[in-house]
C-alpha cells in the first residue's frame, strides 16, 4: 500500500505589534461555518516557502507589505474533512504600519478561493476562542504569553 506525499503548505500569523500584540484572522463571509482562520493555503511547484507565505496572505486578505520575521514550526496533520496528509510551515510576519483594523477582501486571480469573500481584523492576543482546525495552536513559539489557553480547546 502505497501514501501520498503531504500537501505542503503555509501559515501566516501576521502579527500588528502596537499597541498590544494583534493577529491578523479572517472568516468566510459567505461560509461562517469555516470558522475564523489565519491566511494559509498551498505552496507552489515553482516556489519557496517564504514566497507562498507572502502570496498567501496577499491573496486571502489583501494586505501586501508583510514582513516576514521567521518560520516557526513545520505541522504534520491530516485535513480535518478529506484526512489527506498536510505538511504546513507556520511563520510569523509584521503587518505594515498603519494597516486598518479591519476590511473586506474579495479574493480575485485564478486560485481556488477565486470569488470568495473574506472579513477581515485583528484581534488581540491572546485570542479568547481557538481558531478554526486549530491553526493558533503554535502562537506561543512567538512569545509564551500570546498562546492560546489550552483549556479553551477541551
Amino acid at each position: 500500500m502505497s501514501t501520498s506525499p503531504p500537501r505542503i503548505r503555509v501559515a501566516a500569523y501576521v502579527i500588528r505589534p502596537l499597541p498590544r500584540p494583534e493577529l491578523l484572522i479572517f472568516e468566510h463571509v459567505d461560509a461562517p461555518e469555516a470558522g475564523r482562520q489565519v491566511p494559509a493555503g498551498g505552496v507552489k511547484a515553482d516556489e519557496g516557502l517564504p514566497k507562498a507565505v507572502l502570496r498567501e496572505v496577499a491573496e486571502e486578505t489583501g494586505l501586501t507589505g508583510v514582513t516576514i520575521v521567521r518560520a516557526l514550526t513545520t505541522e504534520d496533520k491530516p485535513h480535518p474533512e478529506t484526512g489527506r496528509s498536510r505538511r504546513t510551515t507556520y511563520f510569523h510576519l509584521v503587518a505594515p504600519t498603519g494597516t486598518a483594523d479591519d476590511w473586506i477582501h474579495r479574493v480575485e486571480g485564478t486560485g481556488g478561493d477565486t470569488g470568495m469573500t473574506f472579513a477581515c481584523r485583528f484581534h488581540v492576543l491572546p485570542l479568547r476562542y481557538p481558531l478554526a482546525d486549530d491553526q493558533d495552536a503554535w502562537l506561543g513559539l512567538i512569545d509564551p504569553a500570546l498562546a492560546t489557553d489550552p483549556a479553551l480547546r477541551e
